[in-house]
C-alpha cells in the first residue's frame, strides 16, 4: 500500500511538472507567433521591389533600405568572421592546454561575465578605442571589431562545451596512434567538435545583426546614399534605421509602415542567416557520423 502510494505520488508530481513545462513552451510559442504575425500583418504592406532596391529618399519618409540591409549583412558577417577564429581558439587552449589551471578559471570567470555585459558597454568601449584612440573613425570596421568582441564571449562558451562533448577515447586513441596533441586537435578534436562550435557562430550572427546600441557609436549614420567602398566607410543597418525612424524622424506617422517593414525585414534576413548555417552545422553533424 505504501508503495502504490509512493509511486502514485510520484507520477502526480511528474505529470505536474510535465503539464508546467508544456505550459510554459505554449507561452514561449505564442508570443513568438504573436510578435510575427503582427509584423508580418503591419510590415508587409510596405514590402516591394523598391522598398527592397532602392535608398531611403524624401528625407525619410520614401524609397528603400537597401544600405540598411548592406551594411546589417556586412556587420554580422564581418564580425563573425573575426570572433569565430578567435574563439575557438581560445576555447581550445581552456579546454586542451589550460584544463582547470586558477588562471583559467579566471579566464572562464571574465569570459562569463563579459557575456552577460549590456551592448551599450560595448559600444561605448568601441567608440572610446576604436574609433577614437585607434583612429578608425565611424566606420564599418570599426563596427565590425566591436560585434566581434560582444559575440567572443558566446562563441568561446559554446566552443568550449562542445570541445567537452568530444569524447576523450577519440584522444586517447589518437596518441596511440603516434599522433602529437597539436595533431590530435587539428585532425580528431576540431571537426568532431565543429558541428556544436557553429551553434555558438549561430547565436553570436543572430546577436550581431540585430544589435543597435552597439553600432550606434562606432559604425553606422543616421543616412547615406553611397555604397560601402571600403572598411572605413560608415554604414547604414537595418535596426538603427528603426530607431531613427521611430524617433527622430520628420514624421513619425508617415515612416510607421517603413518601421514595420524594417523589422519584417531584419527578421528574415537574421533567420536566412541562422537557416544556412545551420543547414551547415547539420551537413557537417551528418559527415562527420
Amino acid at each position: 500500500m505504501f508503495f502504490s502510494n509512493t509511486v502514485r505520488g510520484r507520477l502526480t508530481r511528474e505529470s505536474v511538472m510535465f503539464s508546467t513545462l508544456r505550459l510554459a513552451a505554449f507561452i514561449n510559442m505564442f508570443a513568438l507567433f504573436s510578435v510575427c504575425t503582427f509584423l508580418v500583418w503591419n510590415g508587409l504592406p510596405a514590402i516591394s521591389w523598391e522598398f527592397l532596391t532602392q535608398p531611403p529618399s524624401r528625407a525619410m519618409t520614401a524609397g528603400g533600405i537597401w544600405p540598411c540591409i548592406v551594411g546589417t549583412a556586412l556587420l554580422a558577417i564581418g564580425a563573425l568572421v573575426i570572433s569565430f577564429p578567435l574563439g575557438v581558439a581560445s576555447a581550445v587552449y581552456l579546454h586542451e592546454y589550460a584544463g582547470q589551471s586558477r588562471f583559467a578559471k579566471y579566464i572562464r570567470l571574465g569570459v562569463n561575465n563579459l557575456a552577460g555585459v549590456p551592448s551599450i558597454v560595448f559600444g561605448l568601449f568601441g567608440m572610446s578605442f576604436f574609433v577614437i584612440y585607434c583612429g578608425l573613425g565611424i566606420s564599418l570596421l570599426s563596427g565590425v571589431l566591436t560585434l566581434a568582441v560582444l559575440t567572443l564571449p558566446v562563441i568561446i562558451g559554446t566552443a568550449e562545451e562542445a570541445l567537452r562533448q568530444v569524447p576523450m577515447t577519440y584522444r586517447e586513441a589518437s596518441f596511440a596512434l603516434g599522433a602529437t596533441q597539436g595533431q590530435t586537435i587539428a585532425r580528431v578534436v576540431l571537426p568532431a567538435a565543429l558541428p556544436g562550435m557553429l551553434t555558438g557562430a549561430i547565436l553570436g550572427l543572430a546577436r550581431a545583426a540585430g544589435e543597435t546600441a552597439a553600432i550606434m557609436f562606432t559604425a553606422v549614420v543616421f543616412f547615406t546614399k553611397k555604397d560601402v567602398d571600403s572598411l572605413f566607410s560608415p554604414v547604414m543597418a537595418l535596426s538603427n534605421h528603426m530607431y531613427v525612424l521611430a524617433t527622430s524622424g520628420t514624421d513619425i506617422d508617415k515612416t510607421m509602415p517603413l518601421q514595420y517593414g524594417t523589422a519584417l525585414v531584419l527578421i528574415v534576413l537574421v533567420l536566412g542567416m541562422n537557416l544556412l548555417a545551420i543547414v551547415l552545422r547539420d551537413r557537417l553533424q551528418n559527415r562527420n557520423w
